[in-house]
């Protein structure tokens, strides 16, 4: 009698196709009915035969590999005797090799043998398609197999043909969206930064560094967030991807002044600037008398650009009386024209006062006749004239004035011109005129009796 769970085979060996060999022998020995000594003798021949018979001494790992690299299966089985082991790739139901054979057409795959008990499947530049469950078969009766799992993982990369392109332009105050879109496996995750540092507004007020996701939503957008965003794709395998869009944002041309009057003297040098934001970038260029200021001697242009952002500065050299009025900072693009007006004037510098040259003959007292007419003589004081610059003044308007003239005795002057050459109203001059010459006389008399007198003289001779 055969115990339950034990079955004979057609050539009368026995196989447990539902326990193992200790449990079929514990079924018999504590079978109520005890078997016969013929079955016990073919029961233990069957167990001899199957100690001998293979078996797999350890699974086969789940092996991962990156696209491209090489990877290797082992299987191990102990008492192969005559039998042959097979490699199946189950996914694609092809017979890849048998014992030391290779039956598949790719020759992407080998197979090694280490004259022990391990049998190594090679697939060399593994690709996608040989990710699945691979069966190492033993030609047993029946036939034994275990599986194992190949894991071909692929690196991200970025599908520029369902993205955004590398440049991409809108105009202020509008909305975009931008995508970016990347295979492999496992699936990439998608990330958004921006490349200077700056944060992401999204949902109008809501300011991130890192924004997830393969579409980027951006509402009314503003000059400020023009620059260079990243998308960047990571799922676990080296190495990650990016991509760099470039958002332009168009605006008509703006300028704003610092300094709108400009004070300067005569021969010296002054600078004048203007800031201005436009994209596309503008044209910026200086007018002067309705003339194009260009790069000389006279003028000097700096210019400083920043992204959407510019800064000119204007240097007029030695200044003259046809350098002073309305300078125009102009700035044009493709969206408009704007421009900003910078007035130079003339400061009046501290005045000096002017060299005089005096020639004084000093007079002499000596004894004369009592008929004889006394003479005194009087200093002579030159005064600068017009035509002289190097002692011409300027009154506050700007309109150049001379004096001339003689005075008796010493002079004195001031920093302010006169306002009335006349001889009427003298009393006027001399309490309002900033100029006045104001000179004392003695003249002595040689006579028997000393007399004196004094003499205020407040009107210069023409």
């Amino acid at each position: 009698m055969v115990p339950v769970g034990c079955n004979y085979t057609t050539s009368g060996t026995m196989q447990w196709p539902r326990g193992s060999v200790e449990q079929c022998l514990t079924l018999s020995l504590t079978s109520a009915h005890v078997p016969k000594m013929h079955d016990l003798a073919r029961f233990l021949q069957s167990l001899y035969v199957f100690m001998d018979e293979p078996r797999f001494a350890q699974p086969i790992p789940n092996v991962t590999v990156a696209v491209g690299r090489d990877a290797n299966l082992p299987c191990v089985v102990e008492h192969l005797g005559s039998y042959k082991v097979a490699w199946i790739h189950i996914d694609r139901q092809m017979i890849l090799t048998i014992h030391r054979h290779v039956i598949s057409r790719i020759p992407r795959y080998s197979v090694t043998y280490d004259n022990s008990n391990t049998w190594l499947l090679h697939v060399n530049q593994a690709q996608q398609d040989d990710r699945g469950y691979y069966m190492c078969q033993v030609n047993t009766n029946p036939m034994i197999s275990q599986v194992g799992y190949l894991q071909v993982v692929v690196p991200p990369n970025i599908l520029d043909i369902e993205s955004t392109p590398s440049s991409v332009a809108v105009r202020e105050n509008q909305n975009i969206n931008m995508t970016c879109r990347a295979d492999g496996f496992p699936t990439p995750k998608i990330i958004w930064r921006r490349e200077d540092g700056q944060s992401i507004t999204v949902e109008r007020k809501k300011k991130v560094m890192v924004y997830d996701g393969e579409v980027l939503h951006l509402t009314k957008v503003s000059r400020n967030e023009m620059g260079a965003y990243l998308c960047i794709a990571t799922n676990g395998v080296p190495p990650s991807v990016s991509k760099r869009i470039i958002l332009d944002v168009e605006f008509s041309p703006m300028i704003w002044v610092p300094n709108q009057l400009v004070g300067a003297p005569l021969s010296t040098d002054v600078t004048i600037d203007c800031h201005t934001e436009a994209h596309p970038r503008a044209i910026i260029y200086w007018v002067y008398n309705s003339v194009m200021v260009l790069p000389s001697k006279k003028y000097i242009i700096d210019y400083n650009e920043n992204s959407y952002r510019a800064h000119m500065k204007l240097t007029i050299k030695n200044l003259s009386l046809g350098d002073f009025g309305n300078y125009r900072c102009i700035s044009k693009n493709s969206l408009g024209e704007t421009e900003g007006s910078i007035r130079v004037y003339e400061i009046p510098l501290p005045s000096t006062p002017s060299k005089q040259i005096t020639h004084v003959v000093e007079p002499k007292e000596a004894t004369v006749p009592r008929n004889e007419t006394i003479k005194v003589v009087q200093p002579e004081v030159l005064f600068p004239i017009k035509n002289d610059e190097s002692y011409a003044q300027r009154s506050p308007n700007g309109i150049p004035f001379e004096r001339k003239g003689l005075a008796f005795g010493q002079s004195f002057y001031t920093d302010m011109p006169p306002k009335d050459f006349g001889f009427s109203h003298a009393a006027t001059s001399l309490r309002w005129n900033c100029n006045v010459y104001y000179t004392l006389v003695r003249i002595v008399s040689i006579s028997s009796s000393l007399t004196y007198s004094y003499c205020i003289v407040n009107q210069l001779f023409l």
